[in-house]
Order: structure tokens, then sequence, then C-alpha cells
């Protein structure tokens, strides 16, 4: 921030540039970067030129000083943030090398058009036709393939297809590559290169000339038409960082920032997990020639479209082998003022980001499709004993749907696996639920009556011992006193009883 906050002056553009000794924000930069502050500030608004007799220093006016100087913070900005990510890595990084499944969230800008479009636009309005093909090719092509390789009945929905929009971009003698042809040319100029598009890509139909001017061209986006100025393509292309502005970072005390700006060579070399990644921007040295200037590229040197582009395409090789899911944003006004909505601003946004078609196929498909061994696995609870046909998985499928869905329009069976229309396994997994809840409240009923018949045992005998006992106790506390006098009665009993077995025994001699 603090470097691109440094004021660089002159008399015009074209003048020689320079900054003041007390630019507070050069000072603090230096500090912190632990740079020399008067060898940074020289090299800011010079830059050395070699020739094959002699080695001069030349002046640089001030838009390239300022070129410059924000191609030099970017330039940082993109190194500290891969020894980040790097650092980052390396910690996570497990020991055993083996890989994981993941969970990505890719989130970027959307499509733009402004009233001045330059090569910044034109890198996200390409990355959004990138990313929208992969929309389209998951959501259409592979879609209604996938109908045709099961042998269910399908009449195609039509889309946009935008390949020709993103072939005129990135193809051989498309833009990008032109765009690169002309910072090679040691003349190159950004009206020269809309020369070349206006010869060559008028071909294509996504491609057109404005009706005034020669500085601009307009490329039909999947979204809208944009017109893009070519002013200024060449130079955000090249994005170079003076050389001698790098050496004053290399020979600073701090040893982060030297690590940042090694020799360039080493990084082109290093294959270690914790080796930073090659420069993604140009570093001019001082080896050019005087008709280079500091444009001069080095055939081995990537320029930022062939950077986007490889990064680009190795974004969609990730997320081809991932299983997507979509957020779609619009915006409700192009003013940008809250509780403002432009209804048919919006309308033009789904249509042309495919959500109508997609809800289209939705409406008309099948959006949830199981393999039978899957879907058996699922539902198997709804399914009979006597109906469970193991070598014949299909068959047993059947037997679940027909007896739970009884429109058979709702799915239908491919060679591999079942088809349902929205809101049937929804209504499948209800039915689970239902029957799980069902099973489970068997369950709770015999294990609770279990329980309570074993609880029940266990009180009943406790209760009778307890019975037998406390009986006992009381006979035995409340019974002595009565002894004696009970005693008594027996004995005179048994004395009377006696006398009269005697009498009756006389009576009978």
């Amino acid at each position: 921030l603090h470097l691109g906050n440094i004021e660089i002056t002159g008399a015009g553009d074209m003048d020689d540039s320079s900054i003041t000794e007390a630019d507070d924000h050069l000072l603090v930069l230096t500090e912190l970067l632990g740079v020399n502050v008067q060898e940074l500030r020289k090299w800011l608004c010079l830059r050395r030129i070699v020739s094959r007799k002699e080695v001069f220093e030349k002046p640089m006016t001030l838009s390239e000083a300022m070129g410059a100087r924000d191609a030099l913070a970017k330039y940082i900005y993109a190194e500290l943030f891969s020894w980040i990510v790097q650092v980052i890595n390396r910690t996570l990084e497990t020991s055993s090398g083996a890989r994981h499944k993941f969970i990505g969230v890719l989130d970027i800008y959307g499509f733009e058009t402004f009233e001045i479009n330059s090569f910044e636009q034109f890198c996200i309005n390409y990355a959004n036709e990138k990313l929208q093909q992969q929309f389209n090719q998951h959501v259409f092509k592979l879609e209604q393939e996938e109908y045709l390789r099961e042998d269910i009945e399908w009449k195609f929905i039509d889309f946009y297809d935008n390949q020709p929009c993103i072939d005129l971009i990135e193809t051989k003698l498309g833009i990008l590559d032109l765009l690169d042809e002309e910072c090679r040319m040691p003349k190159g100029s950004d009206s020269s290169w809309a020369e070349k598009l206006y010869s060559t890509c008028t071909k294509w139909p996504h491609f057109s000339k404005p009706r005034f001017g020669t500085n601009a061209f307009v490329i039909k986006h999947f979204a809208d038409r944009v017109e893009y100025e070519v002013a200024g393509f060449l130079e955000k292309n090249r994005d170079t960082v003076v050389e001698e502005q790098v050496e004053v970072f290399r020979s600073g005390n701090n040893q982060l920032v030297r690590h940042l700006f090694q020799d360039e060579n080493k990084l082109s070399v290093s294959t270690t997990p914790g080796a930073p990644v090659p420069k993604t921007r140009v570093v001019v040295t001082p080896k050019s020639t005087p008709t280079s200037n500091t444009s001069t590229l080095s055939k081995n040197k990537k320029t930022v479209g062939s950077q986007f582009r490889s990064s680009l395409n190795a974004l969609m090789s990730t997320l081809n082998a991932t299983t997507p899911h979509y957020i779609r944003c619009i915006k409700p006004n192009d003013s940008k003022l809250p509780f403002e909505y432009n209804a048919p601003r919006a309308v033009q946004q789904l249509r042309a980001c495919g959500v109508l078609e997609t809800i289209r196929i939705s409406a008309a498909g099948f959006p949830s499709r199981w393999p039978y061994l899957d879907f058996f696995n699922r539902y198997r609870v709804l399914c009979r004993s006597r109906d469970i046909k193991r070598d014949n998985m299909r068959s047993t499928c059947e037997c679940i749907l027909v007896n739970f869905i009884k429109d058979t329009d709702r799915f239908k069976f491919g060679k591999t696996k079942i088809f349902f229309r929205a809101g049937q396994v929804a209504y499948l997994e209800r039915l689970r639920s239902e029957r799980l809840r069902h099973c489970c409240i068997i369950m709770q009923k015999t294990t609770r009556g279990f329980l309570q018949r074993k609880r029940y045992l266990r009180v009943a005998h406790a209760t009778r011992t307890l019975q037998r006992v406390a009986r006992g106790f009381l006979a035995r506390r409340y019974g002595i006193p009565f002894i004696p006098f009970i005693l008594y009665i027996c004995n005179h009993c048994f004395a009377s009883v006696n006398a009269k077995e005697h009498l009756y025994q006389k009576v009978l001699l």
C-alpha cells in the first residue's frame, strides 16, 4: 500500500519523473522492507540501458515510472501471497502423502461491463465465459447425454453454447495469441494490435469493430456485448518489473524479502515442495538491447494473459474432476441502489446464465438418480422380505417403487440407475423415516416390556421376602407376652380332653 502511494512527479506524462526525498510513504516502505531508501528512490525513476559498448542510465517518463511502480507493488503482493499459501500447505501436509477428498469454494468476480473496459475486465469476462461453459457442460450436455446412455426417453432442450466465444479468445491466432505476439514485437503498440484484430478476428461472429474509432473492439459475451478499449492492453499484459528495482530488494537486510526476490534462475529449477512457484511477472534484465526498451520480453517468459489462460485451464480441470454445486448471483439493478429491483435486467441475467434452461431441464427431466444397489441399501426397509432378490436388484427396486409410487411417469428405470422426477426422493425419504420410526417404536415397546417384566419379577421377589421377614418380626415382637396364657389354655384344654377320654374308657369297660 505504501509503495502504491509513493508520489511520482513530472511536468507531463512524457517528461522525466522524480520523487521527493521527504516522501513519507517511501520512508515507511524502505523501513518496513529493509531496503536502501536512496537506491529505491533512484531506480523508481531511472532504468539502466545496456548497449554493446556502454551502460547508461535513462530517466523514465512519468507514465513509465508509475507503471513500473504499480507493477512492482503487484509483484511483491503476488510473491507474498504465494509464499503464504506454500507455508500453509506445508503446515497442513500429511506425512503419508495420500490424496484426500476436499470441499472447495470458488468465488470470483461476476461478469463486468463499464463505460471504459480494459484488460482487467477482459480477463474477468474470459474467466466467466469458461465457468459458464463448465456450467453448460455439467448441467446441459452431460445431463442430457446421460439420459441417452441409460436409454431414458428424452427430448433434447436447446441451450446457448458459448464455445465459439471462447475459441475467439484462446484459439490459435485468437485475441490472446495476437496480444502475446504484439508484446514480443520490438515496436509493438496498442494501435497496431488493434489493426491485427480487425484483420484477423472479423471472421468470428462474436467479434466486431466499433462503428466509430479504431481504438476499441467488441466481443459478444454470453451475458452482454462489451466494448474494450485497447489502450494499456500491451503494458498490462507484459506487467514488467524493472531488474534494478528487484536488485534493490535482493540486497536488503530483510531475510523474507530477499527470499521473495531470489534469483529467477533458482525459481525456474526449484522442485522442492516448499520452493516458491515461478514468478508470474516478467523481470526486465539489464541485458536488453536499446531497441528492446522496457517492454522487451524474453521468449521463455509468459505474459499475464498466458499465465491467466494456463491457470484457468488448470482450474477447469479441477472443477471437472469434482461434483460441483452452483450459486448464481444476479444484480437487482445496475445503479447499485438499495431496495431497487429492475425486473427486465434480472430476467436478462437469468437468461444469460442459463438459469431458465436449467429450470426447464429440472422440471422436464429427472434431477435425482440412484444406482440400483445404492437405492436398495437405502430403501430396503420399505421392501418385504419375500420380495428381496439379491441376484436381481432391479426387480427388487421395482417392487419397492410399484408399491409406493403409483404414477410410473414419476420414475424411469435405466440400465444402471433409477431416475426420479423432482420431489420423488423426498417422498421416499419421508416413507423411509416413517417406517424407521414405526420399527423404532416396536423395538422400544418390546425392549421396555422386557425390562419392565424383569423389574417386576425382581420387585415381587423382594416384596415377598420383605413380607416374610416382617411377619416373623411382628409375630415375635407381639406374641411373647401371651405365651404363658396360651400355654395355660393349651394345658387346660389337653387336661380336659384327657379326662373326657379317661371317662369314656371307663364307661366302655
